[in-house]
């Protein structure tokens, strides 16, 4: 039990200053976006069942309950890093990992890809690789924080998954300069 306690204690240290946070940039963006699909399907529900002529408030409370359905299931998850830390909000609360005290990182295929972070204490986080590829300083603090748990010995699985999302950052920057400077 002490364990869990002295975790406890290392996860809710005061780490940096405000200033030095890094926070998803699109996260509103993609919030908006979640709004407006699950918005779109209630809406285009409803007037398909109005037009048909079957609507009734059973059939219209399964509509809602399907768009609401569809708003949870894409609503992002905010994330935000800082020396040291990264947080993830969701629905479902908030979960922090020390990424300076990285044991492994994980790649997760599936039908959304997931990025798993744990730490020495026990956390575990899971974020979208895409959110470090479109936010270069979340994925700057934690490229740093995870060589500094590799010096340290601490960061046993991972380095490859790390890898493989560092060469998808360069690949899609290579990228845009090239179509800024008008050599695509």
């Amino acid at each position: 039990m002490e364990r869990r306690n002295d975790a406890r204690k290392a996860l809710d240290a005061p780490l940096g200053s405000p200033a030095e946070v890094a926070h998803d940039r699109l996260w509103a963006q993609d919030l908006r976006s979640s709004i407006r699909c699950a918005a779109a399907l209630l809406i285009l529900l409803l007037l398909i069942d109005w037009a048909a002529g079957t609507l009734t408030t059973l059939r219209a409370t399964l509509w809602v309950s399907l768009g609401l359905l569809l708003f949870l299931v894409l609503h992002p998850n905010r994330v935000s890093a800082g020396e040291g830390w990264l947080v993830s909000r969701g629905l479902r609360g908030a979960r922090q990992v020390r990424t300076d005290h990285l044991v492994s990182v994980r790649c997760m295929d599936g039908v959304g890809r997931r990025l798993v972070l744990r730490d020495t204490f026990g956390a575990r986080v899971e974020i979208d690789p895409r959110v470090l590829v479109s936010n270069p300083a979340l994925w700057h603090r934690l490229d740093e924080d995870a060589r500094v748990s590799a010096l340290r010995g601490s960061l046993t699985c991972g380095e490859t998954a790390l890898r493989r999302v560092s060469e998808r950052i360069d690949r899609e920057t290579a990228q845009t300069v090239f179509k800024v400077s008008g050599l695509d």
